[in-house]
């Protein structure tokens, strides 16, 4: 992998482990609907404004089913659940569980793609459960049953990342990838708005939250997806993923940093498991000629 393209996966890596700090800054503030709303909206406002500069065509009469039901099971619902999760559970809690969802997508490619199960994807499966276990099991003083429910919401919402790859995948596999971005969080901005019908109005629009939401929509929504498809077109698909594997580190560090968050050996643990089981999944386990055939 050249230099730029290893900046490109560390600041990638910095600015969606950072994600998970912002949403302890703002869902406490305003709330888990109204974060996850505003989030999707000035992203996907963001992004269609990036396709209409740069001529990609979004064909929303033939494409609007896909950005629905993509902008549902790949936004509205895993941003609403792991903004439920940041109420109750430290950032660096949430940035490991969320880097279980790779492990998901391999399940789920493997019922409805009919991609093989090897044996390392198999024992990668089985070491990061392990993983989520451990870290799920490790509850800070004073937790109570939401910590627990909050562990099960972001975990669903990994699998819903997992999910919506391999619907991506099997069925939109020719859609610009600017155009999926804006036009299914428009959608899914859609979706939510009744939700937030009878919720009352955020009054807590501090600097601290306005900078966290635009930092979730803009830069983490919108830079960092530019970002990740350049890592795709540059290095390959293998290579970009291994940005699952950084996540959870930068995500502890800005809780510790940032949040005064501690960081306990069990979480280390725990996160080493499921880095180890997701390599395995992808396919780095054992894998040689990666980085040679990029040098």
């Amino acid at each position: 992998m050249s230099t730029g393209n290893i900046f490109r996966l560390l600041l990638l890596a910095a600015i969606w482990g950072s994600a998970f700090l912002c949403l302890r800054i703002a869902v406490p503030a305003i709330g888990a609907l109204q974060v996850t709303e505003l989030r999707i909206l000035i992203a996907g406002l963001g992004m269609l404004a990036y396709a209409k500069f740069t001529g990609i065509a979004c064909e929303w009469r033939r494409l609007w089913p896909h950005y629905l039901l993509i902008g549902a099971i790949n936004s509205a619902l895993p941003f609403s659940l792991f903004a439920y999760g940041a109420k109750h559970l430290p950032s660096s809690y949430e940035v490991i569980l969320n880097s279980s969802s790779p492990l998901f997508a391999a399940a789920f490619s493997a019922m409805w793609l009919s991609e093989r199960l090897t044996a390392p994807k198999v024992a990668g499966l089985i070491v990061g459960a392990i993983g989520v276990a451990f870290v799920a099991g490790i509850s800070p003083p004073g937790t109570d049953l939401e910590f627990g429910m909050s562990v099960i919401a972001c975990l669903t919402g990994a699998a819903c990342y997992g999910l919506a790859g391999v619907y991506i995948r099997k069925f939109t596999p020719d859609i610009k990838p600017a155009a999926m971005a804006g036009c299914s969080q428009i959608m899914a901005a859609v979706l939510m708005a009744p939700a937030l019908a009878g919720l009352p109005a955020a009054e807590a629009f501090t600097p601290a939250v306005i900078a966290a939401l635009f930092t979730l929509s803009l830069l983490c929504s919108g830079v960092a997806y530019l970002l990740y498809l350049r890592l795709l077109a540059d290095a390959g698909p293998s290579q970009a993923l291994s940005v699952t594997f950084l996540m959870p580190v930068f995500g502890m560090i800005w809780g510790a940093l940032l949040l005064q968050e501690t960081i306990t050996p069990g979480m280390i643990g725990g996160c080493a498991l499921i880095v180890a089981g997701t390599a395995s999944v992808l396919g780095f386990v054992g894998k040689k000629d990666a980085c040679a055939a990029q040098a």
